[in-house]
């Protein structure tokens, strides 16, 4: 039909639209740095540190009163924003990509160089809201998202270096923050799977936003009997479906055989011929790292375990954690020499 047509017009519009904005983001970027560079240069050569920046802002209200933006405190998250990344021309061009507001959040949640480029990328990837990207900084996902198992590594598509343009979160992490389901002290766990339905786009932005929700009680049949698959979804970047049992408790090995056989099911009968094998998640409260790696060390399982914690969990507890993990790299790496 003609009419059917008349789509691309609208895709001409939006496709404009994007276009502007993301232009009026880059010279807004740009002049902020801008102007970042050119009081941070006469604060340094001038003498009067960073009162210069208290002049500049009491000028700028008497002869340029309409501007409000440029007050005390954005002229010196101006000076700041130019002054942390003045060295690297590759971060300064992410940034351009990103609202004011959310390079703000970038600037103060991290701590250096590698954090702040994987937030840039994973905010420009998945086009993060302001709220968005502030739940992200806070569950602390950077540090989740490098501690999680080479396992991963089994899993098409999905890489363990930060480095690469192909970014998060296809990776399946270790340990995912739930904070935002509110449960009671005694849940069931069809109290769980029903509270992450009812908090379906908060789940999905904690697992990523690649992830698609095909159905909850997903049935699969094999041979005579009906098995019910606690939440399944598909996942554009893996292209994959990806099927979640939800569990109030600690691991069991049995789970491990449960979940082989609903994969091989959806291989079978669901999956299509272009997609990648079928992945399983056990999302459990906790688990025993040998019990896992016992009950799945038979097989090249797609299937991973993953805790999940229904508070924000401990920054502190976390960057420990990864400083373990990356310490043990090291051992590693010399160890092979």
């Amino acid at each position: 039909m003609l009419e059917e047509n008349f789509q691309k017009i609208i895709e001409m519009i939006e496709k404009r639209r994007d276009m502007v904005y993301h232009k009026i983001t880059e010279q807004q970027i740009l002049l902020y740095l801008e102007i970042g560079q050119f009081l941070f240069e006469i604060k340094a050569s001038s003498g009067y540190g960073a009162k210069v920046i208290d002049k500049a802002a009491k000028w700028m209200k008497d002869n340029y009163p309409a501007a409000k933006n440029y007050n005390r405190r954005n002229l010196y998250r101006m000076v700041e924003f130019y002054e942390t990344y003045k060295d690297s021309s590759e971060l300064l061009k992410l940034t351009t990509q990103l609202s004011w507001s959310n390079n703000l959040l970038i600037l103060d949640g991290t701590k250096d160089n590698q954090e702040r480029e994987f937030y840039l990328k994973l905010s420009i990837k998945e086009r993060y809201s302001k709220r968005e990207l502030d739940r992200q900084l806070d569950s602390a996902y950077y540090q989740r998202y490098l501690i999680a198992p080479d396992k991963n590594l089994l899993l098409p598509s999905t890489t363990k270096t930060i480095d690469e343009d192909d970014y998060p979160n296809t990776k399946i992490l270790d340990l995912y923050s739930l904070e935002f389901l509110d449960l009671p002290n005694n849940y069931s766990e069809k109290d769980f799977k029903n509270e992450i339905i009812k908090n379906m786009k908060n789940f999905i932005l904690e697992v990523g936003k690649n992830f698609t929700f095909i159905e909850e009680e997903y049935r699969v049949q094999v041979g005579k009997q009906d098995f019910f698959i606690d939440l399944l979804f598909f996942s554009r970047e893996l292209s994959c479906l990806v099927a979640f049992e939800l569990k109030i408790g600690k691991y069991k090995a049995e789970y491990a055989s449960k979940m082989a056989l609903y994969l091989e099911a959806l291989d079978r009968d669901v999956k299509r011929k272009e997609e990648n094998p079928s992945v399983g998640i056990i999302l459990c409260t906790s688990k025993d790292d040998a019990v896992v790696e016992y009950s799945m060390s038979k097989s090249m399982s797609q299937t991973l375990v993953s805790e999940y914690k229904l508070k924000l969990i401990d920054r502190k507890l976390l960057e420990n954690k990864l400083k373990q993990v990356k310490e043990l790299l090291e051992n590693e790496k010399d160890d092979e020499k």
